[in-house]
């Protein structure tokens, strides 16, 4: 009898524990916020503030949130991390290839394209990405997005022109918005907050390792066999990545409606009105930032008649996701929610301090030293591994700990002080200092890159993730694009300046040395004071870009402090409305 009645003790207790839950709390400024208890993640709500738990519990598949456990966990991790590994592979192979492509196609005018086609898909289709993961199966989504990226990798690589190779890669790129916000999805899905950040870390880390990977391997392969086999080796990455979603289930965080009755009401579901706005806006910026400068004048019509377009298109946007309210593409109370809006604008800075050091540090790599592609590739490993090393085992602390923010603060400081030091690389500086400066720089930013979206998934309800990591992702897509090009006006801006300074002693006019590129400096016919004053030029352009990377990473320090000293072992997750829409939801019922 014992047994029986302490069975039945425990039943009462859970019962009584259920029926306890905390549905709502105290709304923001802008937007009301309630607490999901659909997506817990320990199985009871808690109803007063507990400290932090040194040793939170294994995850176990809570009644309201099925968890994978075991092989079906691992089998989904290693595919989703796999995929995130391939398409950072796929961006960065592109710089080493580009070359035997322009001379196989004669298409040097293309150049920019084989990047941008790219850029310009994945960004305009990101933030429609967290809507379709939001309504469709996770699963069979991702499963979508990655067919689509392997469609046009495949083209890529049996790319008979130069026009086939721009298509394969912009349709790589769509596929690739899908996959990104599913990683972020998918592991939320998967995990409970107190495991996310170890796996985030390594997630990331893994995703720099393909970054770093891309143009080694690109260049042995476009060395050794054909720059087609690097396009076809996203292929073979492919199968066991989809091997690995196919055998397992990922679990909703609540149930969906069947695929046909939300494509009858894709308009509103799917909020298409918003993403026929958004999608040419986004186009409109990046084609801007691609012209002005290179082939177009900044004062050009061109460039600002896209400028005024994509302001104006941004606009249009804006006021039509206002009025979707909670149906809303990119809703406004989640940017109005403190977290998500902190993230957000972290990310628009701190993801371009990882772009700004790799194409610099090419550069001076390359024209300064001497490298080949394939040596610059292998010189920019320091900054990369260390990166992959701090990435995980912040991921590991934050677990540990149950904060993020210090080591996003700690983060942000090794960066911009790494920036600084990068700033001042002469033609002389020693191997030793030039691999300690990517040393500091690579620890700070592998301490602080995954914080923001660790943020965002530790504090939204499982069901509003996609839209949510959509937001952040759009957001980091568009800081790159622009910060790059930034850093490129200061650069070149800068470059023409010192060849002009320098032209007694070069004897070329400065438009002749640009137009060789960097690999080419030293067969221009130059005599040795020539190539030094050249060599020279170059390092006060990378110094100049570095002083950028200074700024951008600092900036971070703004809004990092928005991200909140939050224990990812006690927060309770929020599902995020809009205050006016609630309110004249509850008086229609009453």
């Amino acid at each position: 009898m014992e047994p029986q009645s302490n069975a039945a003790a425990t039943m009462a207790l859970e019962k009584e524990k259920l029926s306890s839950e905390v549905h709502s709390k105290p709304g923001s400024a802008n937007g009301t916020t309630t607490n999901d208890n659909t997506d817990s993640e320990t199985g009871a709500a808690e109803t007063t503030p507990t400290p932090p738990a040194p040793a939170p519990a294994p995850a176990a598949a809570s009644p309201e949130h099925p968890w994978p456990q075991g092989i079906k966990l691992a089998s989904i991790l290693a595919a989703v991390v796999t995929a995130y590994f391939l398409v950072f592979f796929d961006i960065a192979i592109v710089s080493t290839v580009t070359p035997p492509i322009t001379s196989e196609f004669n298409s040097l005018v293309d150049i920019g394209w084989y990047s941008s086609a790219y850029t310009l898909a994945s960004s305009a289709f990101q933030p429609l990405s967290g809507n379709i993961y939001r309504h469709f199966s996770i699963k069979w989504s991702f499963l979508v997005f990655l067919f689509i990226f392997e469609v046009g990798s495949a083209l890529c690589g049996a790319a008979q022109s130069s026009t086939m190779l721009i298509i394969g890669r912009a349709i790589a790129g769509l596929g690739s918005a899908g996959i990104f916000t599913g990683n972020a999805t998918i592991v939320a899905n998967v995990l409970p907050a107190h495991r996310r950040p170890r796996i985030m870390g390594i997630n990331m880390g893994i995703g720099q390792m393909g970054f770093a990977l891309g143009p080694i391997l690109g260049g042995a392969f476009a060395t050794g066999v054909s720059w087609r086999w690097i396009f076809y080796l996203n292929l073979f990455l492919g199968i066991p990545v989809a091997a690995g979603m196919l055998f397992n289930v990922v679990p909703e965080a609540a149930p969906k409606l069947p695929a046909r009755k939300v494509l009858g009401t894709a308009v509103k579901s799917l909020d298409l009105g918003g993403f026929l706005l958004v999608s040419p806006a986004a186009v409109m910026l990046l084609l801007a930032l691609e012209y002005g400068g290179s082939q177009f004048a900044w004062n050009s019509s061109v460039v600002i008649g896209l400028l005024v377009g994509a302001v104006v298109t941004f606009g249009l946007f804006f006021f039509w996701e206002r009025s979707q309210r909670d149906t809303a593409m990119v809703p406004f109370a989640m940017l109005q929610h403190r977290v998500i809006r902190s993230a957000t604008l972290t990310s628009f800075f701190s993801v371009p301090g990882i772009l700004i050091a790799d194409y610099y540090l090419a550069i001076y790599f390359q024209a300064i030293l001497n490298d080949s592609a394939l040596m610059s590739g292998v010189h920019l490993l320091p900054k990369t591994m260390v990166m992959v090393v701090a990435t995980i085992l912040t991921g590991a602390l934050t677990q540990k700990t149950g904060y993020y923010l210090p080591w996003i603060m700690a983060g942000s400081a090794l960066s911009a002080i790494g920036y600084g030091l990068l700033s001042t690389l002469t033609p002389t500086t020693s191997v030793g200092k030039w691999v300690g400066y990517q040393i500091l720089i690579g620890a700070g930013i592998g301490a602080s890159v995954s914080g923001p979206m660790l943020a965002v998934q530790n504090i939204v309800a499982l069901k509003q993730m996609p839209k949510a990591v959509s937001i952040v992702l759009s957001m980091q897509n568009m800081g790159s694009a622009i910060w790059l090009v930034v850093a490129n006006t200061i650069f070149n801006n800068e470059l023409r300046k010192e060849l002009q300074a320098k032209m007694g002693v070069i004897g070329l006019d400065p438009s002749e040395v640009i137009s060789a590129g960097a690999r080419s400096i030293r067969h221009l016919g130059l005599d040795q004071a020539g190539v030094g004053a050249v060599v020279q030029a170059y390092t006060d352009a990378v110094d100049r870009a570095m002083y950028l990377g200074v700024a951008v990473v600092a900036t971070t320090f703004l809004f990092n402090w928005g991200l909140g000293m939050h224990n990812i072992h006690t927060v309770k997750r929020e599902e995020i409305v809009d205050k006016r829409a609630q309110k004249k939801e509850e008086a229609s019922k009453a």
